[in-house]
């Protein structure tokens, strides 16, 4: 039956620890046929040869045995191993018939992790409104050196990041998604606040209350802590715009389609927390949502507005439809005054991000040098995109207002990643090292392990970053 809750952390996964009858997969590079000769029965390769297998990048073939059961399968893995995509097998999963399977082919520790992973992701569908396809999953015997833990709990990080995504907004508002926080919560014994409606305004959210008191769902402030009090401090910021109409500045009804997923930065934030505890790395973590949904009211805030942040800084609202770095800017002003060690935001925030590098390339903003280098370091290993811009300072005058400290969109049609960017840093001053990162949150085409729908981005490799940088 379809699953009641868009959170569960308790994935059922296709692995099997036994070898009895396992059918054996050997990887190939394109053209390399030539390589197994002494690993594969020379039936095997004169059944490959005859279908114009090639070992293609995701392609299999599938040998039958001497007693015409299933004997092996040759997967291509296309380049060189250790260059193999980590989603790569998730083409296998997805294709294979039920039975239970072992890679052949000796990897390393990185490259059986990317494979167990791969598998897993090529499971995934969401089924929260329809029933299961009720097919038995191929099972995979691990191979060795992977680290199962560290497996499971990125799966499930997905996992969970996809379905809060794919949720449609009739069953994902604040109220909901407040609810899916408590339950990560719950999970790892974490500490949990929720902060609603016009009390917002008496703790000093005055921004996150303007953007989400249009809607008949009240808006709120969701705060997570985990962790031991003098541990060093991580804070992830996510922005949960549960569904965004534009506000008085209406979108188009086509821009409007995708809109459930104006809170995948929340969704990002959840995922990782929950990998971090998981895995108890030695961090005071705090995780920090603003939940609002941006609707058309007679109370909705309007073009020219003026609100007063928690900074103190006051913003004049240029466009409604920017309400995303609203709610983030009281968020982070919030982190801002306890100067954590490491503060992330997670948004999907802005169309110029996705004209400049478009859907599959998170973009990244920092002022940390270091910290730049050293995430895109770990996003090159763990193959977890993103791609620095510039907070580049002579653009931060386009925010200038005539009325206000700043407006909150700029004064031309330019560079609106990176204004969006230069408007949340004014609201982070206290804090050294701080990313902001603009994410699609969403797979447009569909490949192995990535069906259309939610898609988690950069967690992997911030997940490397925070467990190097904070060991235990």
């Amino acid at each position: 039956m379809p699953q009641t809750e868009p959170v569960s952390l308790a994935l059922p996964l296709p692995l099997v620890a036994s070898r009895d009858l396992a059918v054996p997969i050997h990887c190939l590079t394109k053209g390399g046929l030539d390589a197994l000769a002494d690993r594969v029965p020379p039936f095997a390769l004169a059944w490959a040869r005859s279908a114009g297998f090639d070992g293609k990048a995701g392609s299999h073939l599938m040998v039958p045995g001497p007693d015409g059961d299933l004997g092996l399968v040759l997967f291509g893995i296309g380049g060189a191993q250790q260059e193999a995509e980590p989603y790569a097998f998730a083409a296998l999963s997805a294709a294979l018939p039920a039975g239970t399977y072992e890679i052949a082919t000796p990897l390393g520790p990185r490259e059986a992790n990317a494979a167990v992973l791969g598998w897993i992701m090529g499971r995934y569908a969401f089924r929260r409104y329809k029933d299961d396809d009720g097919k038995a999953p191929p099972l995979l015997v691990p191979p060795i050196g992977a680290d199962l833990d560290q497996v499971r709990r990125t799966a499930e990080a997905v996992y969970l990041i996809r379905d809060l995504v794919n949720t449609p907004a009739s069953d994902m508002g604040p109220e909901d998604l407040a609810a899916a926080a408590i339950r990560v919560a719950a999970v790892h014994d974490a500490r949990i606040a929720v902060t609603v409606g016009d009390d917002l305004l008496e703790a000093g959210y005055p921004m996150v209350h303007a953007v989400g008191r249009a809607s008949d769902r009240a808006p709120r402030l969701i705060d997570l802590n985990w962790g031991e009090s003098d541990a060093p401090r991580v804070t992830l910021v996510g922005k949960g715009v549960c569904f965004d109409t534009g506000g008085l500045d209406l979108k188009p009804s086509a821009g409007m389609l995708l809109m459930k997923k104006d809170m995948g930065g929340a969704a990002h934030a959840l995922g990782l927390a929950h990998m971090i505890m998981d895995a108890q790395l030695p961090v005071r973590l705090r995780v920090l949502i603003p939940a609002v949904e941006n609707s058309v009211a007679g109370n909705a805030m309007r073009p020219g507005d003026v609100l007063t942040s928690r900074k103190g800084l006051t913003v004049e609202i240029g466009n409604t439809d920017a309400e995303g770095r609203l709610v983030l800017a009281d968020a982070l002003a919030e982190a801002d005054e306890d100067r954590p060690d490491l503060l992330v935001d997670f948004a999907t925030l802005t169309g110029a991000a996705r004209v400049a590098l478009g859907p599959e390339l998170p973009a990244l903003f920092t002022p940390d040098d270091e910290l730049a280098a050293a995430l895109a370091d770990h996003a090159f290993e763990q193959r977890d995109p993103l791609w620095r811009l510039p907070l580049w300072a002579p653009y931060d005058k386009g925010l200038e207002s005539k009325v206000a400290d700043l407006n909150n969109v700029s004064d031309g049609p330019f560079a609106g990643a990176i204004t969006a960017a230069l408007f949340l840093k004014r609201f982070v001053t206290e804090t050294t090292t701080w990313a902001h990162l603009d994410l699609f949150a969403w797979t447009a085409k569909p490949g192995p392990g990535r069906p259309v729908g939610g898609e988690a981005m950069v967690v992997r490799a911030l997940f490397a970053l925070i467990a190097e940088r904070f060991p235990a």
